[in-house]
């Protein structure tokens, strides 16, 4: 059960490795267009099609013919990969269980964006942990976990590559495990170490960047934490009071970074933008203004004047 292409790497894995699909649940198709007159399958229902592995796609997770039509496959266990919360119905109907991957270090950063507020948060570690489904979200019995770094130039693009690739292996490594019987679930509550992060769903208002509260190290790690999808996002202001959201994709701390520029940089460098904080300057490198394409900040200062420009 899955719908994103994060979902998507173990489902190939199962079916490149001769495991016994039997059927794929995903969301119904999605309307886009200008004006949403066309349908667009999920890159889960696209590589199932492909493959020839039947595809439910219900509305409604407790509507009775989509549970008929689950049961009729009856599947000894159901793997669950970035999919939406499942009703107890659905999670208890196999016999062996239902487990889900998780892009996390379980019981840590529980919920819908792991991945965004591990680099958010400036975690160094990170990775992905397999549990068996219960009635809250995100906090049955931990099965297996698995870990790696956060470089400090690692993106949520890079993170997400590395534990794709790393779920799909952890996902064969827990089916093998309880089919031979020989896994011992773990409380969450037993492996809980100091303070627990949450993962909330983000939101636009949640990418805009407020640098009244950030640090030079907090706003480099909120940038590339929502970097490149969905985008941290400030407003240029000019002297006359016009505003236009610009878009960060990227930026550097200098002595971190080797930026060519000193702390007197003006805002007109080519460069980079300079954003002044309370600890620092950090330095804007890769931009896009609203209804313009990305680009570098240095292509970007050589046709825009910054001057008596601010960010708010």
């Amino acid at each position: 059960m899955g719908t994103p292409e994060f979902a998507v790497e173990s489902l190939r894995a199962l079916v490149e490795n001769n495991y016994n699909v039997v059927a794929v649940v995903t969301m119904p198709d999605k309307p886009v267009g200008r004006h949403h007159d066309t349908l667009q399958a999920s890159p889960v229902k696209q590589y199932a099609v492909e493959q020839g592995i039947p595809v439910l796609q219900p509305e409604r997770l407790k509507d009775e013919a989509f549970l008929d039509q689950l049961r009729s496959y009856k599947a000894d266990i159901q793997v669950v990969v970035a999919f939406r919360m499942l009703p107890e119905v659905v999670w208890a109907m196999p016999p062996r269980g239902t487990f889900n991957l998780h892009a996390a270090l379980l019981p840590q950063y529980r919920g819908a964006a792991p991945i965004n507020w591990a680099i958010i948060n400036g975690e160094t570690r990170t990775g992905v942990t397999t549990f068996f489904l219960d009635h809250d979200i995100d906090t049955g019995r931990i099965i297996h976990r698995e870990s790696c770094e956060i470089s400090d130039v690692d993106t949520v693009e890079t993170v997400y590559e590395r534990l794709m690739r790393m779920g799909a292996k952890l996902v064969m490594r827990t089916l093998d495990d309880v089919e031979s019987d020989c896994v011992q679930p773990i409380p969450q509550d037993e492996l809980v170490e100091g303070e627990l992060h949450s993962a909330p769903k983000i939101f636009k208002d949640t990418c805009r960047i407020d640098w009244s509260s950030h640090t030079v190290k907090s706003a480099y790690d909120f940038i590339r934490g929502l970097s490149p999808y969905p985008g941290a996002w400030t407003v240029l202001r000019d002297a006359k009071g016009k505003e236009q959201v610009l878009k960060v994709f990227n930026s550097l701390i200098p002595d971190s970074q080797r930026l060519r520029v000193t702390p007197t940089s003006k805002v007109n460098t080519p460069l980079a933008i300079p954003v002044t904080l309370s600890d620092g300057i950090l330095y804007l490198t890769d931009i896009q203004l609203a209804g313009k394409k990305r680009m570098s900040a240095a292509d970007f200062l050589r046709g825009f004047n910054m001057e008596n420009v601010e960010l708010v």
